[in-house]
């Protein structure tokens, strides 16, 4: 079942933050993740105007997206957000 991967994120430091948007995307592709939604625009339909970066990123299954996340790769690629931005993100399993 596939599974995504949902991130709501607040640049602080958009220079320091294009770092670590030109890495994720090879890394991501290594666990069969393809982005959905990447930093488009955000019309808030209901509750708080959200104002976050949204991100949505398929994976073929829950395992794949969670071994994405603790990979090597993504936790040394996570070190260039952690002065650029606030990141909120969940995985959840698809219908």
């Amino acid at each position: 079942m596939s599974a995504y991967v949902i991130g709501r994120i607040n640049v602080t430091d958009p220079d320091q933050y294009k770092k670590y948007t030109a890495r994720t995307p090879d890394v991501i592709a290594k666990f069969g993740g393809e982005f959905v939604v990447r930093g488009a625009e955000v019309h808030t339909l209901e509750g708080p105007e959200e104002k976050r970066r949204v991100v949505v990123i398929k994976f073929p299954s829950l395992e794949k997206a969670k071994a994405f996340y603790n990979s090597e790769e993504y936790v040394e690629t996570r070190k260039l957000r952690r002065d650029a931005a606030v990141a909120s993100l969940v995985a959840i399993e698809g219908v």
